[in-house]
């Protein structure tokens, strides 16, 4: 029998691929920074590869599927998204693919939390002041001020596992919380509603804080924070255009770690270059790497957004660890080795972090 090969795409982290390589399978890892270009993933589909070890860097298409068909076995994703991937295709072939939800919610939700209080505080700027020698002498509101975040209004736009995360962290700065989902959770919001009296009970918070779903208009024309949590769908695409943020406050800031794609990029730097929003704070754009000439880099706006690296999941801990319930390498490798060793009865529908069960149900 042929010995098991996996080519992975990126160095997901020694200590989980040596979970493969314990089982005596040939694992052979992309060791460049840059992704491995289109045609490299092709020849070594083509070559045989029984697993794919990819990030959403990685183009996973039509041809790929078709290069692989009767050998490649799985596309072990190793992040949450996976708009990178053709679903279509990998169930044309019925070829599974994972993902790896859950380990990174904690860490996205805090990410962004922590974007909303740079943005509110202008820690940037702030920054910005003291490392150019700008910083001369103290005044009470020149060059700048922040806002507080306490005791205002955030609208959570999408409220899955990490849209829930966040707006559970918000209730300990005594905010209103306005939820949007197109499938809301009652349930949820009733829970945390019941936290928020408590809290207010306690003498934790300084005023009892509403919790309660509503509509996107009214969510974006009275929230002074959008922080959207949104998957990437075909109706969610620019759910952030130009008309919705005409219905935001001159005040609001808009926050996204979710997908670049769920916002109108050029229409909200035109927003914020003619002052209808006053800023935003974004780890996740239309195209990545940021372009330089992108409009949310235009030196006018400098001081009014914050960009990042798509980092948001960017820890230790939930980027490497080898544990499937800590990590996103540790699930990586453990949905690999579900499939090969045929764990759940062999039946990919039946696995935790098969993403197309679809294609395998009878």
């Amino acid at each position: 029998m042929d010995k098991i090969r996996i080519f992975a795409t990126c160095d997901i982290g020694q200590a989980a691929l040596d979970r493969l390589r314990e089982k005596g399978w040939k694992v052979e890892v992309w060791d460049q920074f840059e992704a491995p270009p289109y045609e490299v993933v092709l020849e070594k589909v083509r070559s045989g590869v029984d697993v794919l070890i990819t990030t959403l860097r990685d183009r996973i298409d039509e041809e790929v599927f078709r290069t692989g068909c009767g050998k490649l076995k799985l596309v072990a994703q190793d992040a949450v998204g996976y708009d990178n991937i053709d679903r279509t295709a990998a169930n044309r072939y019925r070829v599974p693919f994972t993902h790896t939800p859950d380990v990174l919610t904690h860490a996205t939700a805090e990410f962004a939390l922590f974007l909303l209080g740079s943005a509110a505080r202008k820690l940037g700027p702030s920054e910005e002041l003291v490392r150019t020698g700008r910083w001369k002498t103290w005044h009470p509101y020149l060059p700048f001020l922040g806002v507080e975040v306490t005791g205002k209004t955030v609208a959570v736009i999408g409220t899955g596992r990490i849209g829930k995360a966040f707006a559970g962290k918000c209730l300990g700065l005594d905010v209103d919380l306005l939820l949007y989902d197109a499938r809301p959770d009652p349930q949820f919001s009733s829970r945390l509603a019941r936290l928020a009296e408590e809290r207010h009970s306690l003498g934790l918070a300084s005023r009892l804080c509403r919790v309660e779903y509503v509509e996107p208009d009214r969510a974006l024309r009275e929230a002074d924070f959008v922080s959207l949590h949104l998957p990437l769908t075909e109706d969610t695409r620019h759910f952030l255009n130009r008309e919705r943020l005409g219905w935001m406050r001159r005040e609001a800031v808009v926050v996204n770690t979710s997908r670049g794609a769920v916002v109108d990029e050029a229409a909200l730097a035109e927003a914020l270059r003619e002052g209808k929003i006053a800023g935003a704070a974004l780890d996740v754009f239309e195209t990545e790497p940021l372009p330089l000439d992108s409009p949310l880099l235009a030196p006018e706006l400098k001081e009014k957004v914050r960009v990042f690296h798509h980092f948001a999941s960017g820890t230790v801990e939930t980027r490497l660890s080898p544990d499937p319930d800590r990590g996103m390498a540790g699930r990586c490798v453990q949905a690999v080795i579900d499939l090969l060793e045929g764990h759940y009865g062999g039946d990919p529908g039946r696995m935790p972090w098969v993403v197309n069960k679809e294609a395998f149900r009878n």
